[in-house]
């Protein structure tokens, strides 16, 4: 048991308020965190003093303060799961000789943020800063597999939502969601020549508490160079899991 039970209840009801898309009533809260009312009212109490917590007193409900957003905004700045990522990446290259990258989820495209190169490899369109579309990477298939139903949907609402490089992944929901069903059971994700002709990919989430996607490490390789993606990925598997850890996550 926690040595500092206060801020361990305090900090699961931040994690909960965070999970939500509105404030939430009292009630809730206790449920969610299994507290006693008066003990969820005096923590509340006191996170509404120090910024974390806003209680819309019309409505009866709590929310994040601004104090949490500058937490996140903190996070942002500091690049923790980037500084975390490079060594384990640059451990995977030494061990598979071959490229390896994370990726973040932005909207329907992936923003890669970290790239490990391997030598003698040839050059790949995954650069630190660089977008590519989600439905057609690895890295993004990865993530998207472990989003809600829904949230699949509204961010492939439309036809225009499929953005097309070479001809090749899928252009509709339905394509989209066959693939996503194929990653869940294989447990990772995988693209071939979807991105650049010759070469392949392969990923695995980096998951938080919550089991929500973060990102994304995949190894692009050669195709046709006698790799085998199954190989390849339970290597990828150890680094996924490895990060998760390192962020507190779950492994599902």
């Amino acid at each position: 048991m926690s040595q500092v039970p206060a801020a361990t209840r305090a900090m699961r009801v931040l994690r909960f308020l965070a999970g939500q898309p509105d404030p939430v009533p009292l009630d809730r809260i206790m449920r969610a965190c299994e507290l006693p009312r008066s003990t969820t009212y005096h923590l509340l109490n006191a996170m509404i003093e120090e910024g974390f917590v806003v209680h819309l007193a019309d409505e009866h409900r709590y929310g994040l303060g601004l104090a949490a957003f500058e937490l996140g905004s903190g996070y942002a700045r500091q690049e923790p799961l980037q500084r975390l990522a490079r060594r384990p990446l640059a451990a995977l290259v030494d061990r598979l000789g071959q490229s390896a990258h994370l990726a973040v989820l932005r909207g329907r495209e992936v923003l890669y943020v970290v790239e490990e190169r391997a030598p003698g490899r040839p050059p790949l369109v995954t650069d630190v800063g660089v977008r590519l579309p989600a439905q057609l990477t690895a890295s993004g298939r990865a993530i998207l597999a472990l989003l809600p139903a829904p949230q699949v949907r509204a961010l492939y609402s439309q036809p225009s939502d499929f953005v097309d490089r070479h001809g090749r992944g899928p252009s509709t929901l339905s394509a989209l969601r066959r693939v996503l069903t194929d990653t869940r059971q294989r447990a990772y994700a995988v693209e071939d020549g979807e991105v650049t002709p010759g070469l392949a990919s392969v990923a695995v989430a980096v998951t938080d508490h919550n089991q929500h996607p973060v990102a994304a490490v995949a190894v692009t390789y050669p195709d046709g160079d006698g790799a085998e993606a199954a190989d390849l990925a339970a290597e990828v598997t150890v680094t996924a899991t490895a990060l998760t850890r390192r962020i507190g996550g779950s492994a599902g």
